[in-house]
């Protein structure tokens, strides 16, 4: 059993638990492989966070139990988020399962293998905060495109929504040492790594956990030092936590993104405290403010919940005029999923289906005008563009600009100098400065012309 294949669903955060499993497993000697159908045995890192995610962590699982019964030999192993909150029911639902880890899968996923070719069908699921620090010096085997890595900075949560299962998943909060996150930037650019995003269920308690002397802000003033790298891209920066300290820390870095990744979930007052977040749709106009005041320039992104237990049409226009307010560049939209074992899944009011998809549409569509007059007034204005990866046609460079993350914003397509032969295009994982010539809803369209913003 040499051969093994990942399947890696869910958040970014979840990506970087695959890759430490990755670089665990390459590190003893496993081949490894994209293709589930010629792996010996294929390692699925599952989500379990809402219920569209947990769909389709089942759908993968039962199409790789698939593979099983053309070549009984395949083990198949589930890990994760899922694995950790439903050990049991997947054991006992899908047979085809040969083992079962929970969130900390690479600390023990070597020994999970060898022990399934013995055999045996082991289910290691401990308790989800069994390791309160990282090794900085683990091995990783990176899945992203050239360039770009993520660096998780702690695990778990402390905070109590009433829709969210995470800290039941993932534990209470741990930040890692900022000693070890430091090493590890390092590591990561010195492979050749121009942005870094830091990622944790809430960056901004980052330290609090640590010390007085801790927190987001230190951390990224150290990281802005680190040699060779470009762009800092933090996502989830909770809105009650981002303070005047923070955005001037950001205002100040020379290769911090002016890039706020807020998870706002609603605007309406009344919402937000059924919710337990702890804001007011006032203090989220203030922070609205405050950013814009003090960072002229700087992408906002924010993610909403709709048809919670209880929202009304009133709350909903609440919501649409904060949009039109705010003005977001990127702002994403989701259905509640009544998740068991949260306060909010036994609350009276459970809005039906069909009125969160109506609510959906009605939303989105007040973004997409939002953000598709954002990016028509960026037409003939210059960027900074991270390449990466090619493709034919008429703009055969693809990239992102400072405003996107990856996976969740929008792209620059990008058409090489003019009169610039193919072998001097640039490669992935190069910087270059762009004019952009047009725009689409989410996309920009321009032409290279130079090189890039150069590394700290």
């Amino acid at each position: 059993m040499k051969t093994v294949a990942l399947v890696s669903l869910g958040c970014p955060k979840n990506r970087i638990d695959s890759e430490y499993v990755l670089g665990a497993l390459g590190e003893a000697g496993f081949m490894i492989t994209d293709d589930p159908a010629t792996a010996d045995v294929t390692v699925v890192n599952t989500c379990g966070f809402i219920e569209a995610a947990k769909e389709e962590s089942i759908r993968t699982i039962l199409d790789l139990a698939e593979l099983k019964k053309a070549d009984p030999a395949k083990r198949l192993v589930v890990i994760g988020c899922l694995a950790q909150r439903y050990a049991d029911e997947l054991g006992r639902e899908i047979p085809e399962i040969d083992a079962v880890a929970g969130t900390e899968a690479d600390d023990v996923i070597v020994d999970l293998l060898s022990r399934v070719a013995a055999g045996e069908q082991p289910y290691v699921v401990g308790p989800c905060d069994s390791r309160p620090t990282y090794d900085p010096r683990r091995p990783r085997l990176l899945t992203t495109s050239p360039g770009t890595a993520y660096l998780k900075i702690a695990e778990g949560c402390d905070h109590r929504c009433a829709f969210c299962a995470i800290p039941s998943i993932r534990g209470p909060f741990r930040s890692r040492p900022r000693a070890a996150i430091v090493d590890e930037a390092r590591q990561l650019a010195a492979m050749g790594v121009r942005e870094l995003i830091l990622v944790a269920q809430d960056a901004t308690a980052y330290g609090r956990d640590l010390g007085p002397e801790e927190d987001v802000a230190r951390l990224l003033g150290e990281l802005d030092a680190v040699p060779g790298v470009t762009w800092i891209r933090s996502l989830y920066l909770h809105p009650g936590r981002v303070d005047a300290a923070l955005v001037e820390a950001i205002a100040r870095s020379r290769h911090v993104c002016r890039y706020f990744d807020l998870p706002m979930q609603h605007a309406s007052d009344r919402v937000l405290q059924a919710m337990g977040r702890g804001e007011t749709a006032e203090g989220l106009r203030r922070l609205v403010k405050l950013i814009r005041e003090r960072i002229p320039g700087a992408f906002l992104r924010a993610s909403f919940i709709i048809g919670y237990p209880g929202e009304t049409e009133a709350d909903v226009d609440e919501l649409l005029d904060f949009l039109k307010w705010a003005r977001l560049d990127h702002a994403g939209f989701f259905a509640y999923s009544q998740e068991e074992g949260t306060r909010a899944a036994d609350l009276e009011g459970q809005v039906p289906e069909e009125a969160k998809a109506e609510r959906l549409r009605r939303v989105g569509r007040s973004q997409r005008t939002v953000a598709r007059e954002a990016n028509r007034a960026r037409v003939g204005g210059t960027i900074d563009v991270l390449i990466e990866r090619r493709r034919r046609g008429a703009h055969p460079l693809v990239g992102r600009g400072e405003k996107d993350a990856p996976d969740i914003d929008g792209s620059v397509f990008l058409r090489p100098a003019a009169g610039a032969p193919k072998e001097s295009w640039p490669q992935e994982g190069e910087m270059v400065r762009a004019r952009v010539i047009s725009s689409s809803t989410f996309d920009l369209y321009a032409e290279v012309i130079g090189s890039g913003a150069k590394p700290g």
